[in-house]
């Protein structure tokens, strides 16, 4: 249908006349496309670029690689911490020679895939943190258990040991052993006590003036030989007999 405008001077009332029809469907047209045309732009802004996806794809390869080179790692939830205690313990890690970071549970989901972890997955949700160790094998578990204790958000939520997830109850034995250092002066001790009594014995060689007077003076401290047993004493005479 044509709306035509009539060529009177009281064109105003037919103006209000057409746009009280077209409206309507104006108005039709704008509800329904306007949150459709709002949820496509949407989608379109919200997919990543080429360059965010090869970003995250470094970043996977990055952990995988780092997962399969160290000998332990410890996954914790850090949810509670504050900013003194994070800057404290992520200090004391690192001068325990442990490398601590605070990752994406997507990212690192792919990356246990990659290094055949996949045990840890099922432990990826809320905040997590990752502590690993190229050397040290209680390090982590040792220093990551201790702040748990403190606190009551912060905790363990799973490890693994040489390529191979473990429970919670291993981390807890890792945490009680001792340190390198102690570990290390403990062995050295062991080895030197022998090696410490030997040498005692050489300097106090030295201090007797050589092993020839030491095998003099060994002979003269020799004890005497034992005196030989007394003979037994002789038996006694018979009684003389008795007279007639």
């Amino acid at each position: 249908m044509v709306y035509r405008l009539p060529r009177k001077k009281h064109n105003i009332r037919s103006i209000t006349a057409l746009s009280c029809l077209c409206l309507p469907l104006l108005e039709r047209e704008r509800l329904f496309f306007e949150p459709r045309k709002h949820y496509l732009f949407t989608e379109v802004n919200n997919l990543p670029s080429a360059k965010v996806l090869e970003q995250k794809k470094a970043i996977v390869a990055e952990l995988a690689d780092r997962l399969k080179k160290s000998v332990t790692g410890v996954l914790v939830n850090y949810k509670g911490i504050n900013v003194a205690d994070d800057t404290a313990l992520r200090k004391e890690l690192r001068e325990a020679g442990v490398k601590y970071s605070v990752v994406k549970n997507t990212l690192l989901s792919r990356a246990c895939e990659e290094a055949e972890l996949t045990g840890l997955q099922t432990t990826l949700e809320g905040t997590t943190a990752i502590a690993t160790s190229d050397e040290d094998y209680a390090a982590a578990a040792r220093i990551l258990s201790n702040y748990a204790k403190k606190s009551k958000t912060f905790e363990i939520k799973a490890g693994y040991l040489d390529g191979e997830v473990v429970d919670l109850a291993t981390i807890d034995s890792l945490a009680k052993l001792p340190t390198r250092e102690v570990l290390l002066a403990n062995v050295l001790g062991a080895f030197q006590a022998p090696i410490a009594s030997f040498a005692r014995a050489v300097q106090a060689i030295v201090d007797d003036g050589g092993i020839e007077a030491c095998l003099a003076k060994k002979a003269g401290e020799a004890p005497a030989e034992e005196a030989a047993p007394e003979a037994p004493a002789a038996e006694e005479a018979p009684a003389e007999a008795p007279a007639e």
